[in-house]
């Protein structure tokens, strides 16, 4: 069954979903028939500026709900852009917290509903470190709005910050953090530039491929993730480059698909990329896009037959692992995605330290193929070649 455009859509996996063109208006009503009253809505500088923000905000208000806009956001953000937000909350008598905009947004809006009520210091709750285990408190009433399809995070219970001097990334977990409700409405991302719209859509498609190659058995999430890839595989380039609302809506479902099956894991690739976000301060979704097709040329001796799998699933006529690789590296090409690091501003200098972080990030322990520190430098270099 295709997108309707005349229908919405209720979801209760992994969290309640309201999915389609135009639930968005029953954000304002939801949160009254809570019985809250004001709300902090945490979005980024750039799209609180721009009328579709304006529409939300307004009816927002025009349901009863008192509003206070936090958007004090890094495009990778800090401590201390929650802190500040926290402080807000607490100031203005909020209630509840709206996600709304991209993954920065959601990262910051589920990283102050933690500490709102949470007397730790916030990367006391690092989840590499068992850190949820300190997460016994309440948390605002949190519901999220997605105007981008990559990372997911409105259906996800984790959230990424940066130390603010280090800039090394701590990921905060809890069941807890998980959105009440999530009001996914595919027209919400019809204004989005073309850039935006390729990079966060390699972020999902990145996602559903990563977390169908994890090592271990969850065939749920298998499912899951195939069918994200199928999806995004047959609309990001329309989206991209001739947008209509049924791509948008499958780009957006895609989203919500690859944060859903990669509970069961990521790998190789969110290791080489996270890094490129701290080091080069480069967006997350164009470092997965560029470095994807050299993950999968590092997994494939291990990895190869699922590859071949998702080659099918996405129609290629000859699938296997080199076919799969060469469709991501074409992909690319189409979306106007860099095809090397040399072309964003990467160069032999930041190897080291971009190694160090790759070796030590814990995505890549749940890739297939064992990747040690050596094997990371290897693969940066030949990505800057």
């Amino acid at each position: 069954m295709s997108f309707q455009q005349n229908l919405r859509y209720q979801y209760n996996f992994p969290t309640s979903v309201r999915f389609g063109r135009g639930v968005i208006d029953e954000l304002g009503p939801h949160l009254k028939e809570q019985g809250l009253t004001r709300a902090l809505i945490v979005s980024d500088p750039g799209l609180v500026k721009l009328p579709v923000f304006e529409s939300v905000v307004s009816k927002i208000k025009a349901s009863g709900i008192g509003v206070e806009v936090f958007s004090d956001i890094a495009k990778n953000p800090v401590k201390s852009n929650v802190m500040r937000g926290v402080d807000l909350f607490h100031a203005k008598k909020c209630d509840c917290i709206v996600g709304f905009g991209g993954g920065a947004s959601m990262d910051v809006a589920r990283a102050i509903a933690l500490k709102a009520h949470h007397e730790l210091d916030l990367f006391e709750y690092d989840d590499a470190k068992g850190g949820d285990r300190f997460v016994t408190g309440p948390v605002p009433y949190f519901v999220t709005a997605p105007t981008t399809s990559g990372t997911g995070s409105e259906v996800g219970r984790s959230t990424v910050i940066s130390d603010d001097v280090t800039h090394e990334k701590k990921i905060l977990f809890s069941p807890k953090l998980m959105a009440k409700k999530v009001f996914a409405d595919p027209e919400l991302t019809m204004g989005l530039p073309a850039m935006v719209t390729a990079t966060t859509g390699m972020d999902a498609l990145t996602h559903c491929v990563e977390a169908y190659l994890a090592k271990g058995y969850s065939p749920l999430c298998d499912g899951v993730a195939l069918e994200g890839i199928r999806l995004i595989a047959r609309s990001l380039e329309t989206a991209t480059l001739a947008p209509t609302l049924e791509s948008r809506a499958d780009m957006m479902m895609g989203a919500l698909m690859g944060a859903t099956a990669f509970q069961k894991g990521l790998g190789i690739v969110h290791s080489l990329a996270h890094p490129l976000s701290t080091v080069v301060d480069m967006h997350h979704g164009l470092a997965n896009a560029v470095m994807i097709p050299f993950g999968m040329e590092f997994n494939s001796s291990v990895s190869g037959a699922r590859m071949k799998t998702i080659a099918a699933t996405i129609g290629i006529a000859n699938p296997s692992a080199e076919s799969f690789i060469a469709w991501l590296r074409e992909l690319n090409r189409k979306l106007g995605i860099p095809a090397s690091l040399k072309d964003l501003k990467v160069n032999e200098s930041h190897l080291s330290k971009l190694s160090d972080l790759a070796a030590a990030d814990p995505c890549h322990g749940s890739n297939e193929r064992p990747v040690t520190r050596t094997d990371f430098e290897q693969i940066y270099r030949k990505a800057l070649s």
